[in-house]
């Protein structure tokens, strides 16, 4: 029987969620919550800029755990750990975009409060996405598989945000286009949020592989514009952010052994002295041996796209990486089931033929 599921939040990703779940015999999508009053209501088929599905959206979080949904699909831009954990004790599993990269990073009182939700449920929760995810969680334990030794695990990701529309997110959110002093994580709540979801990855990794570390640091280095730039119709003023270099670092005796760094930039001004790695994702393992693997993500590597659609590509990544998690999540001992413990995630339909 497909298991009954839920989207919880309908942003970029929970868009691309309810598209994918139309489309799957053995997923069927039986609710969906929205935050604004807007949407409450609608149809999630046409939020989601398809055909009705007949299930509308609402704000009714009571009427949506009586549906007793098998897993809910947890995609807001910050995670809410009372309805994480809300959810988790009606019986729905839980697959996230938000957060949960590594459990034993939460403070010890919120990694409890969510393990006495999986019992009281007896549910099982997951964190995932792009990245911070598969590419910087997966994909290195993947490459570890073929290591003798493992010396040194870097991720870099260059980007340039000009090219995504949901200015919000980007200033708003990211905080570009600010003085420097606000584009910290002690001025932003969301900076500080994102900073430590990537930090839940590296401890991931680090843990997975046996590194032992020490610490694990984060600093950022920021670039303003020397000109004005528009972007979706929002000014960029020369002065203000357009850069933003950070890492996050895992350490064992001063040394650097797993490392995240990102390159993000709005305007196309890029620093000189920065690195220049493609666009996109590159990993290096050093070790023995050592690999390296470019990945870009792409609406199609054949197929003549507009702009727009590459850059929703990456959205719709980030959320099926969640979707196609539900039924491992869902067979999972209730509990915390990370990126290491969960075991293989695959498309399973992928190669259905088209109706």
């Amino acid at each position: 029987m497909a298991l009954r599921v839920i989207q919880w939040a309908t942003g970029n990703q929970g868009v691309e969620a309810i598209r994918a779940l139309a489309l799957r015999d053995d997923l069927e999508l039986v609710g969906g919550w929205v935050s604004s009053d807007a949407k409450d209501g609608c149809d999630l088929g046409e939020i989601a800029g398809i055909e009705p599905l007949g299930v509308a959206a609402t704000q009714d979080v009571d009427a949506l755990l009586a549906l007793g949904a098998d897993c809910v699909v947890y995609a807001p831009r910050i995670a809410s750990l009372d309805v994480v954990c809300r959810i988790l004790a009606s019986g729905a599993n839980v697959v996230t975009t938000a957060f949960l990269f590594h459990p034993a990073s939460l403070p010890a009182a919120d990694r409890e409060r969510l393990e006495a939700a999986c019992r009281e449920g007896g549910t099982s929760i997951h964190g995932t996405g792009l990245n911070p995810g598969v590419l910087s969680g997966v994909l290195p334990l993947a490459l570890s598989s073929m290591s003798r030794r493992v010396d040194r695990v870097v991720l870099q990701e260059r980007a340039d945000w000009s090219f995504y529309e949901s200015t919000h997110i980007t200033f708003d959110n990211m905080r570009f286009g600010q003085p420097a002093a606000e584009v910290t994580e002690e001025a932003s709540e969301f900076l500080r949020f994102n900073s430590g979801i990537f930090q839940e990855v590296v401890a991931l990794v680090a843990t997975a592989l046996g590194a032992e570390l020490d610490e694990i640091t984060t600093d950022v280095e920021l670039v303003d514009a020397v000109e004005d730039h528009d972007v979706f119709g929002t000014t960029l003023h020369a002065g203000t952010v357009a850069g933003q270099r950070w890492h996050w670092r895992g350490l064992r005796d001063g040394e650097v052994l797993v490392e995240i760094e990102t390159l993000w930039t709005v305007g196309g001004e890029y620093p000189t002295h920065w690195p220049r790695p493609l666009d996109g994702w590159t990993l290096t393992i050093e070790g023995d041996p050592s690999f390296r693997t470019h990945t870009m993500v792409l609406a199609s590597f054949e197929r003549p796209e507009p702009i727009a659609e590459h850059v929703r590509a990456a959205s719709i990544a980030t959320v099926m990486a969640a979707v196609n998690a539900i039924a491992p999540t869902c067979a999972a001992p209730p509990g915390l089931a990370t990126m290491a413990t969960v075991g293989l995630v695959h498309a399973t339909t992928g190669f259905t033929r088209p109706t």
